[in-house]
């Protein structure tokens, strides 16, 4: 056997050696549950369900930390504004600190009232259909991590809940309205997220990089950006990351923001000045401008996720237990600490663990981020959220943040086709001229600021309209220019999850449901 091959087989054993080890703690935490909730509830009838459901809460945490976690922390680590371990980090203190500090102390049970609990009034059985529900979101949020696909975790209870809840009670039971609206968000987040992160990419470009003076534009512009952050995320964060312990109407909630805003902006116009003069007048050194606010948006957004869908997603759990201490059926139940405990350190404990590969896809994979782009995902993600709660529209995080990458993958793909065929238009028009003068036409072009551009190009044809390229042309000379940016494979593979996360969902939860009540009932 040659050195190359024993090199591989040591590869593959560490490889592996790595899997079994994580596979391995996060058994630990399962059974660290088990024994804890085995200890502290005593003899009280059904314990030993409430026990199953609490590991079944620990294993839905970890997969929710290793799969949704990476879209509040992809976007920095692809751009490089963060290292893996560092963002690891940020995640895991702000989203633990989300939902121990503002994640409420009561969730509904039905999440968004996808059913109607009214209809189930034993409570064995809504015990069952929540333990269903919990476990086959729990499994489809592993199948997906697998697979390398970010979904929903709301998304994932939602059909539990609703594959459960027919298996428990019928189709009668299910809400038909608010599962049109969850599907219409399956188009709706990541449209609206893709446009606003283009739309700020795009104000970037032409306000920076399509500058000649690009040092002088972001001293004026970058400010103007961060306090625009500022207000997106002081509004974000008052209306959805903090509304369990502070409920206020959005006006309210826009004037906080405005002031955040004012005092962001004065803060850090000097400093954006002082670190600019420092700078060189490229596109590379601007980008390092837009490092730190990155990193603030990772952690903003990690906080707002904890605070926001962590009680959500042990809803079912804190409803068992609820259920099995009460004996009864309730629409809304209190989250016991531990309950919190379990969602929040198996969400850190999942990130740690399985986080890196889903925030690989996110951050890399997809479209290649630079700091500038990431800066507009995050800024997409937190005014989308805005502006679909003020619409009533129905909008996935998850979703957001894609789209967001998305967005500002198709853009640098347009943009770039675009330049080509405006430097191919350039040439056609010198076709009779000296090599080294259409060079130095072209490094003018390059170089010059967008309306200069646009200058050049309308002189350039009045002084050779035989030139002008046909219709034809341009369509060829668009198949010849594009590049595409963002990989089509990831697009296809993750649009066909998000898709089939509730039928999947579903339709576990229902089989899961079913073998519980005839194991239970036999």
């Amino acid at each position: 056997m040659d050195l190359k091959n024993i090199n591989q087989l040591e590869k593959a054993a560490s490889s592996g050696r790595a899997e079994s080890l994580r596979f391995g703690m996060a058994i630990l935490f399962i059974v660290g549950i088990m024994l804890y909730v085995g200890a502290s509830i005593g003899e009280v009838p059904g314990s030993f369900m409430l026990i199953a459901a609490a590991m079944i809460g620990g294993y839905m945490a970890i997969n929710i930390g290793a799969n949704d976690v990476a879209n509040n922390v992809g976007p920095a680590v692809g751009s490089r504004a963060l290292t893996m371990t560092g963002a690891i980090i940020i995640a895991v203190i702000f989203e633990a600190g989300g939902a121990l500090i503002a994640g409420g102390h009561v969730v509904s049970t039905i999440k968004k009232g996808i059913i109607d609990p009214s209809l189930i009034n034993d409570a064995d059985t809504f015990i069952w259909l929540m333990m269903g529900a919990l476990l086959a979101a729990a499994i489809w949020l592993n199948i997906a991590t697998a697979l390398g696909a970010p979904v929903s975790t709301t998304h994932s209870i939602v059909g539990g809940v609703l594959g459960a809840g027919i298996a428990a009670g019928g189709f009668g039971i299910a809400n038909w309205a608010t599962m049109g609206k969850i599907a219409a968000s399956w188009v709706i987040s990541p449209v609206l997220g893709g446009l606003i992160a283009a739309a700020f990419l795009l104000l970037i470009k032409r306000s920076i990089t399509y500058q000649s003076d690009m040092i002088t534009a972001a001293k004026k512009m970058v400010p103007i950006l961060v306090a625009i952050m500022a207000f997106a995320f002081g509004t974000y964060l008052i209306l959805k990351g903090v509304k369990k312990i502070w409920k206020v109407d959005f006006a309210t909630a826009a004037a906080v923001g405005t002031g955040i805003a004012i005092v962001v902006y004065l803060t850090v116009k000097p400093l954006i000045a002082k670190a600019a003069d420092k700078l060189s007048n490229d596109k590379t050194s601007v980008n390092t401008l837009f490092t730190v606010p990155l990193i603030f948006a990772a952690a903003l957004l990690s906080f707002a996720h904890g605070a926001n869908d962590v009680a959500n997603a042990v809803g079912p759990l804190a409803a068992i237990n609820e259920a099995i201490m009460g004996g009864g059926v309730t629409t809304k139940a209190t989250i016991p600490l531990w309950v919190m405990m379990v969602g929040a350190l198996g969400i850190a404990l999942g990130l740690a663990l399985f986080g890196p590969k889903l925030i690989r896809t996110v951050g890399s994979e997809i479209t290649e981020l630079d700091q500038m782009r990431a800066f507009s995902v995050a800024m997409a993600a937190s005014i989308t959220v805005i502006v679909a709660t003020q619409l009533g529209l129905p909008v996935s995080s998850t979703h957001i943040a894609v789209g967001g990458i998305f967005g500002v993958g198709f853009l640098r793909e347009y943009l770039k086709t675009s330049y080509g065929e405006k430097i191919e238009e350039i040439k056609a028009h010198h076709t009779d001229q000296d090599p080294a003068v259409i060079e130095k036409f072209l490094l003018d072009f390059k170089e010059a600021p967008v309306q200069e551009k646009a200058l050049m190009l309308k002189q350039l044809k009045e002084h050779s309209a035989a030139a002008e390229l046909t219709k034809k042309e341009r369509k060829s000379l668009r198949k010849i220019y594009r590049q595409e940016l963002v990989k089509r494979s990831h697009v296809f593979k993750i649009a066909a999850a998000w898709v089939i996360t509730v039928p999947c969902s579903a339709l576990m939860a229902a089989i899961i449901f079913y073998a519980i009540r005839g194991f239970m009932t036999s």
